[in-house]
């Protein structure tokens, strides 16, 4: 009976978190308008989100373009396709590994400091000032910054996946001495728009729901150092589960 209602009592608990953040983002939706009217605002937290991330974000694609272009070499090499090295790689990147790798990236680290950012501000009570100045903290602080999350993420993933092709390129055209020619034309024939709709699509989901993350647990973070932080490993946890979980939902109803 005990465990029964721990069950019961963690179930009621994860449905009520589920109804907060679902009110928290509609309260989110009704603010983005006169979000997108502060422009300035909206462009700097896109650069805190993006244009800082985009050094982590080259690094590890070009790794994973790498690593991707020496197994795939290996692997083809069984069957004779080697030619076939840039179809595989890029559908590879485009369809699954750019969107959801880019998303974990995103989130461990313009994740985390969007959600210690107004955590602190939270801590030091800079939000409860703005709410007895008759200012909205979600329309000021939170909006803004959900939205530059939701702006750069496709952004990021789009240069992930260019840089892990160029590290396809770079191992198995001029190391493995795969044909550069038929690596690009067979790349070009094979590689449809539905393609890159798909990658679009699921790295401007994965954006909405590691910012919203982000944004709801420094919003309602514990206004202490401890509770900071916790919100700070939330934000990476839920983060990364939430992105593999819509990753396989998307993927299902796409297919």
């Amino acid at each position: 009976m005990k465990l029964l209602r721990e069950l019961i009592g963690n179930l009621v608990e994860f449905i009520g978190a589920v109804g907060a953040l679902a009110l928290f983002f509609g309260r989110l939706l009704g603010q983005l308008p006169a979000a997108v009217a502060r422009f300035g605002l909206v462009v700097h937290q896109v650069y805190n989100a993006g244009a800082l991330s985009l050094v982590i974000i080259m690094i590890c694609g070009l790794f994973v373009g790498m690593v991707l272009g020496v197994q795939g070499y290996q692997l083809l090499e069984r069957f004779g396709s080697e030619d076939a090295l840039g179809t595989g790689a890029a559908l590879g990147l485009l369809r699954e590994l750019g969107p959801v790798i880019t998303a974990l990236l995103f989130a461990g680290r313009a994740g985390t400091a969007l959600a210690s950012e107004i955590g602190l501000m939270r801590a030091t009570d800079q939000l409860t000032a703005m709410e007895m100045m008759a200012v909205d903290p979600i329309r000021r602080v939170v909006a803004p910054r959900f939205l530059g999350g939701v702006i750069a993420m496709p952004l990021l993933a789009m240069v992930f996946i260019s840089i892990g092709i160029f590290g396809v390129w770079l191992m198995g055209v001029e190391q493995l001495g795969v044909d550069g020619a038929n690596f690009w034309s067979q790349m070009r024939s094979s590689v449809e728009v539905q393609d890159v709709r798909e990658g679009f699509i699921k790295a401007a989901v994965f954006g909405v729901a590691c910012s919203l993350i982000a944004v709801y647990e420094g919003y309602t973070a514990i206004p202490t150092a401890e509770g900071v932080g916790r919100a700070t490993t939330r934000t990476v946890v839920i983060s990364a589960v939430m992105t593999l979980m819509l990753d396989f939902m998307l993927t299902v109803v796409m297919l």
